[in-house]
């Protein structure tokens, strides 16, 4: 994520900030153009609102802070228009999660609309196309809960907006023996579900894809089974980026996806804010800045400025008594799978 700044007054702002704490403009992210605006006619302590098709209808509701800039009858922004689907708003505390997952989302349409990635402006509701069911268990009268699972089925993701709620995370995270867990995680492993059907189910990519993590016709639910009652594979760590990624091939896509999208987006970050960690090896040729992560065209440049970086992040938790903030170790077989992905992207464009 690049740092941003209040256009009135200069002042930095953050992604998802709606005012400048500064001098009270009323902010709007334009996705289009990756620019924070001012939006005129609108100034918080004097009561005026600006025109209402300048906003995103969940901006009052939830505090999305994008702009509407393609009309459409909802009134909602491109990320809110994926949203086909949500919990029951009238519940405080579930109108709180749904609000912490559209904050997750943007960030993952952020990454999105950066890599060119092929997105409709909106959901058009029809099998194949990119549409999120944000939903909260039900408890039905006789006491039995219906409960929401998180997946990916034909263009269709659902996420259960139990996730938002950090104590509840933590204890899945711990139960599942996950070193990490969170909602942008859930977006970016997710989202890469649908995009392995988009750009890697296809003659001449398939094949490769087969060759590097393996054939995804195995069968999907005696894997998942498998790997729930034995484990992963032992010695999982050289070749699987998590030990889940080990239990069929679309999860190993999805996993490495995901992770793909942390190493660019971590990248982006790290420089916005003077982040660039150097090596310690007397004559070592020092590391220069990328200019854009999001198209850099030789992968390995990635690698080689993302590890110092998650090196010197993880010493800075450790010194706060916080887990490692990249518990990952990116192994010769993973790092060539996360080169598969980023050829897949770069193809794309």
């Amino acid at each position: 994520m690049r740092r941003f700044s209040c256009p009135e007054c200069g002042s930095q702002v953050h992604f998802d900030n709606s005012r400048c704490e500064a001098c009270s403009s009323s902010l709007g992210y334009a996705a289009s153009i990756d620019q924070v605006l001012v939006v005129p006619g609108h100034t918080d302590s004097a009561g005026t609102v600006a025109p209402e098709h300048l906003f995103c209808a969940n901006r009052d509701l939830i505090g999305c802070n994008w702009l509407q800039e393609t009309p459409n009858a909802a009134g909602l922004c491109q990320s809110c228009l994926h949203t086909v689907k949500i919990p029951d708003i009238t519940d405080p505390e579930k109108l709180l999660r749904w609000g912490r997952l559209e904050r997750a989302k943007r960030r993952l349409f952020y990454a999105l609309i950066k890599f060119n990635l092929p997105l409709a402006i909106e959901a058009d509701y029809s099998e194949g196309s990119l549409r999120f069911e944000l939903l909260g268990d039900e408890f039905h009268p006789d006491g039995m809960k219906k409960r929401v699972m998180t997946g990916h089925d034909d263009g269709l993701i659902t996420i259960n907006i139990a996730e938002a709620d950090d104590a509840i995370r933590e204890k899945n995270r711990t139960a599942m023996g996950e070193p990490y867990r969170t909602l942008i995680g859930h977006f970016r492993h997710e989202v890469g579900h649908y995009y392995w059907d988009k750009l890697v189910d296809q003659a001449g990519v398939i094949e490769m894809f087969r060759a590097c993590f393996g054939d995804e016709r195995r069968d999907y639910s005696d894997s998942l089974k498998h790997y729930y009652a034995n484990g992963p594979a032992q010695n999982w760590t050289n070749s699987y980026v998590s030990a889940y990624a080990s239990a069929h091939p679309w999860e190993d896509f999805a996993e490495t996806w995901a992770h793909y999208f942390h190493m660019v987006g971590g990248l982006e970050t790290a420089y916005a804010y003077g982040l660039n960690p150097q090596p310690l090896q007397d004559g070592a040729l020092p590391l220069v800045q990328l200019a854009d992560p999001y198209h850099v065209v030789d992968f390995d440049q990635l690698v080689e400025h993302w590890v110092p970086i998650t090196v010197a992040m993880n010493a800075m938790n450790r010194s706060m008594g916080n887990r490692d903030y990249y518990p990952f170790v990116l192994s010769l077989d993973i790092s060539e799978k996360m080169k598969f992905i980023h050829r897949v992207i770069k193809d794309h464009l």
